[in-house]
């Protein structure tokens, strides 16, 4: 029987490039990936409305993990049957590990005090502070402030009151995960268990069809998912190291930045099931 092969990645300085968020060095292994018809879940700390025109601009139509595993967003007719504990949502279907955002922006306003002018948010920056911290255009500042399940914190203090600041929003239930540019606050989830929780959902819809995924991305918040994989793509980042893992088998380290590593290392992966072309 054919194997079932499925690909999670990162968007930000996996698939997009870092300073320019642009895909094309990425072209060659998104259109084998599109004629093998081998879904390709996006996995970002990026907001549901962010990321439904960036998937369609990629041509793709499969779920989604949105803000850093606190949602899948599941198109209809990608299942044959709803998904445990899913909600309606658009043309299809939504599964949430995280409380909304509303209590998270609770919490940091209650730390503001204590770490007064040392962190802000997004909701603090407003569309302006998101453009200067980011360099997205003003429309684009806009769809990356429509959370609903996180908040990022831009840090501006020093290492050690940081590790305080997240020590406080821990001891009060958040879960703290570094990106590439921001810390995210949230709930217990990550991109680890949304993977885990859609590899199950492709098993269950093919019973006994072997399945083989892999993972790719480059910051510390890619780290669940990365580890969660068979197999683990490390994306070489411009401004960072790889992030550690604990695993040392099925892990492969793109030579490439951005994109250009996510082509390498995903042409390299296809190739062993003799997918990729020469």
């Amino acid at each position: 029987m054919k194997p079932r092969l499925l690909v999670f990645t990162d968007l930000d300085g996996s698939l997009l490039d870092h300073h320019s968020y642009r895909w094309d060095a990425a072209a060659d292994a998104l259109r084998q990936l599109r004629e093998a018809e081998i879904p390709v879940i996006l996995a970002s700390s990026k907001t549901r409305a962010e990321m439904l025109p960036l998937q369609s601009a990629l041509g793709l139509r499969y779920p989604m993990i949105v803000e850093n595993g606190a949602a899948i967003v599941v198109p209809s007719g990608t299942f044959r049957e709803p998904l445990p504990e899913a909600l309606p949502c658009g043309d299809g279907q939504e599964v949430r590990f995280a409380p909304p955002r509303d209590r998270w922006l609770a919490l940091l306003n209650a730390l503001a005090a204590e770490f007064a002018g040392e962190f802000a948010g997004f909701e603090r920056l407003g569309i302006d502070g998101i453009v200067a911290a980011t360099g997205l255009d003003a429309d684009a500042a806009a769809l990356a402030a429509r959370r609903e399940f996180s908040e990022p914190v831009q840090w501006l203090g020093t290492p050690g009151r940081r590790a305080q600041f997240v020590d406080a929003l821990e001891a009060a239930g958040a879960r703290v995960q570094q990106g590439g540019r921001f810390l995210t606050v949230a709930g217990d989830c990550d991109k680890g268990q949304a993977l885990r929780y859609l590899r199950s959902a492709y098993r269950h819809d093919a019973p006994g069809r072997p399945l083989h995924d892999l993972a790719i991305g480059d910051s510390g918040n890619d780290v669940p998912m990365l580890e969660a994989a068979e197999t683990a793509l490390l994306v070489r980042s411009p401004t960072h190291d790889f992030p550690p893992l604990a695993r040392t088998d099925g892990v492969l380290h793109s030579t490439g930045l951005g994109p250009a590593g996510w082509c390498e290392g995903v042409l390299a992966w296809l190739h062993q099931y003799t997918i990729a072309g020469d």
